[in-house]
């Protein structure tokens, strides 16, 4: 009974499998073929049949047009607000778990209640500060509300991260007459490597992905990121569907990237932080 029993929820595993997968690849498959159809194949031929005569022209079509300015515009949104969260998150977290006063609790308390707060919930009063401040229409209007949002996930991750690190080495270090930003860049950064690297990660697909904040603190061409600009294109090329996921497949091209050479450190974030 027992050996039914198994294989029957092998052959329910292997299924769901299965079935996710497919849900996952098709979908990818669809947007790549398409984008080297022409549109006369695209419109007459089996939306899931390989191209009878593959093009480029998709591509060249995207790259002549402003592409590269929404690309830079989104490496440059992407990397400010990476770079702020990771400095700002490990010098909070790395004060939470060095002191174990009320204020440091606090602190960390203020930082997961930044977890409950919906981003669609305060766009208005973000705006609104956005234009007090006259950043409206600007690259620095999207980096810093996504630096605040992201914040509260950083630091719960380095958190947690940073207090399976041994108080001995912390303690050899006071030892040896180390002060805390000695401690921080000597000891906690490179420890906390791995759960850096997920974070970033992380971060960086939620602002590369995001389309909220671009879409209400900007309204020139030239200050559009990717996630906006496709809109865009839709509206440019009309029905022209392949040119759209050519323009799709360029932009998902950077963090494809970045995923597969940060990819180990990336293993060893999720998996090391967690164990107590």
């Amino acid at each position: 009974m027992s050996t039914v029993v198994a294989t029957l929820r092998r052959t329910a595993t292997g299924g769901a499998t299965l079935v996710w997968t497919a849900l996952v690849v098709v979908p990818l498959y669809w947007v790549i073929v398409t984008s080297l159809r022409g549109q006369a194949d695209f419109t007459a031929g089996n939306p899931l049949a390989l191209p009878g005569h593959p093009t480029l022209d998709n591509y060249r079509t995207v790259l002549d047009g402003d592409f590269t300015t929404y690309l830079l515009n989104s490496v440059i949104v992407t990397v400010a607000t990476v770079a702020i969260v990771m400095v700002v998150a490990l010098m909070a977290a790395f004060s939470i778990v060095r002191y174990t006063n009320p204020w440091s609790r606090l602190s960390f308390r203020l930082y997961l209640l930044g977890l409950a707060i919906p981003l669609q919930a305060v766009i208005i009063p973000v705006y609104l500060l956005i234009i007090r401040l006259h950043m409206y229409d600007s690259l620095l209007a999207i980096v810093l509300p996504s630096a605040a949002f992201a914040l509260p996930v950083t630091v719960m991750i380095l958190v947690s991260f940073l207090r399976d690190v041994p108080r001995s080495l912390f303690e050899a270090m006071v030892v040896d007459g180390a002060g805390d930003w000695r401690m921080l860049f000597s000891l906690a950064a490179p420890m906390a490597r791995p759960a850096l690297v997920t974070v970033a990660v992380y971060d960086g697909l939620q602002v590369w992905n995001g389309f909220l904040f671009p879409l209400i603190l900007t309204q020139s061409g030239d200050k559009a990121v990717l996630p906006l600009a496709l809109t865009l294109y839709r509206g440019q090329f009309g029905i022209n569907v392949p040119a759209t996921m050519a323009a799709v497949v360029l932009s998902t091209l950077p963090m494809l990237v970045v995923f597969v050479l940060a990819r180990r450190q990336l293993v060893a974030g999720l998996t090391a932080g967690f164990s107590k």
